[in-house]
């Protein structure tokens, strides 16, 4: 931000001193009160016409980083599956005081998808919404895999290629930001579906991050460890819906430790700070897997699957 002084003799001075109001998004002149000094304001803050949409917002991660980007005074459109979620998210944005926009997006519908991309211009897509459907993939019902890759990575994908081609068709830069997880690095036993359609978004994030450098379009992907959410333990409770020890082969004691495991989740906040960080980091890492203890334990994880045995 730069403070041009115009003097009694026309002499011009430089600062970096901000004025009173520093949302404003013009160039402004303040006139001193004796008249004899003009102060033009250029403000050139890149943060205050940045447009960021966040798929997913209802909630968790999705939730938190729409919240904390409104602090910072970033325009964001949150989005949510269905109304009464919206309606939620308006109340508690409206209590704190935050201002945002929130409107519905459900992935898996092509006409909200049209909608959306039609009615914003964006210059930043978290495309964080997602689905976890749990239980051995030998018995996991197909259409349950189905309808999580329809989540997971056929409705991220349409979104993502409308707002592509609004970027390149307006000639504009762009970042693009996919929530994976872990599971896009490491198939973790008893969620390997879920795995599998992360590590499916993950390629084509890596696809689209090469495909789309020639057009200056970023592309990103944030990789969580295990986080208290919600959305794990709903994971988990999926497969009650389905799994019956009396038909199913796969033993009640191959889901023993899922409760431990459940009941040492870390705090989300550091993961949405995660998320925050990459989509304004204009040079970010293309992965981003947080925690770091988590990112070490999956590089060695891949280190020994090479000599692993069949």
């Amino acid at each position: 931000m730069i403070k041009i002084t115009l003097g009694d003799a026309g002499n011009l001075s430089y600062s970096n001193e901000p004025p009173d109001n520093t949302k404003m998004d013009f160039t402004a002149i303040k006139c001193m009160p004796d008249q004899t000094k003009f102060v033009l304001y250029i403000l050139n803050d890149k943060k205050m016409s940045k447009t960021i949409l966040i798929t997913g917002a209802a909630s968790g991660f999705g939730k938190i980083a729409a919240f904390d980007l409104a602090k910072k005074g970033y325009k964001v459109i949150a989005t949510t599956q269905v109304y009464p979620q919206m309606s939620d998210l308006i109340r508690e944005a409206k209590e704190q005081g935050i201002e945002l926009i929130v409107d519905k997006l459900d992935v898996t519908n092509s006409k909200d998808i049209t909608y959306i991309t039609q009615k914003y211009d964006i210059d930043i897509l978290i495309s964080n919404a997602g689905i976890m459907e749990g239980g051995p993939i030998a018995e996991q019902p197909i259409d349950l895999i189905r309808s999580m890759f329809d989540v997971n990575v056929f409705g991220g994908l349409q979104l993502a290629q409308g707002f592509i081609k609004k970027f390149i068709d307006q000639k504009k830069t762009g970042k693009i930001v996919f929530t994976t997880s872990m599971g896009e690095l490491w198939t973790v036993p008893y969620v390997a579906a879920y795995c599998a359609s992360k590590h499916a978004m993950g390629s084509i994030a890596e696809g689209l991050r090469t495909e789309l450098a020639p057009f200056n379009i970023k592309i990103a992907t944030c990789n969580p460890g295990v986080f208290g959410t919600g959305f794990n333990d709903r994971g988990v409770d999926t497969i009650s819906r389905w799994y019956n020890p009396e038909v199913n082969f796969t033993p009640p004691s191959a889901f023993d430790g899922t409760a431990e495991a459940l009941a040492n989740q870390l705090d989300p906040q550091s993961m949405a700070d995660c998320i925050v960080e990459v989509a304004l980091d204009e040079n970010s890492n293309f992965r981003n897997v947080h925690p770091k203890e988590t990112e070490d334990f999956i590089k060695q994880l891949q280190t020994d699957a090479w000599t692993a045995k069949s």
